[in-house]
């Protein structure tokens, strides 16, 4: 077995828990601490947001005429369901990030092509000025190219990671 396979990965080499400072030590126990603390309140969100999303769904059924959406409810009910799906990706950041030494960068940017969606899903065009269009259009096309230029390069480094263990193999 390789020396890479036998050490152990470290988790947040950026806060280490042992440092020769005894303030920044236990300033970095609190920051760790914080982020669990930041995941509880993050799967209560999720759950309060399923919550909403059925209450709302309630809702807009049961108003006139009964048992039928209209466009306007669906667009609400749409965007709330796109907010549960936005806060599972920001709880799953925080898992990602509470769970390895590196911060998930082609996640974080799904999680705000995500939110960018959902903001052009629920967008009433009559009430939105053209500048305002072209601004999330711009958004749009600079989180979808990053997205794909992240996820090359994860595609390059997973594929040179393959090639180095079956040059180590042989």
């Amino acid at each position: 077995m390789s020396d890479q396979r036998r050490r152990p990965t470290l988790i947040h080499e950026e806060l280490p828990a042992e440092h020769e400072d005894p303030l920044i030590r236990v300033l970095h126990i609190v920051i760790r601490a914080s982020v669990r603390f930041l995941a509880i309140l993050m799967a209560l969100v999720i759950m309060w947001s399923v919550a909403d999303v059925v209450w709302v769904l309630y809702q807009r059924l049961r108003s006139e005429p009964v048992l039928l959406l209209n466009h306007n409810d669906l667009f609400d009910v749409f965007g709330a369901i796109m907010l549960v799906l936005i806060s599972i990706e920001i709880f799953i950041n925080i898992r990602l990030y509470l769970g390895s030494n590196v911060i998930p960068i082609q996640l974080v940017v799904a999680t705000a092509l995500m939110a960018i969606a959902r903001k052009v899903i629920v967008l009433d065009l009559d009430d939105t000025g053209p500048n305002y269009i072209l601004g999330i259009g711009a958004v749009v096309l600079a989180l979808g190219v990053t997205y794909w230029l992240v996820a090359k390069k994860e595609a390059l480094a997973c594929r040179e990671r393959r090639r180095l263990l079956d040059d180590q193999e042989e």
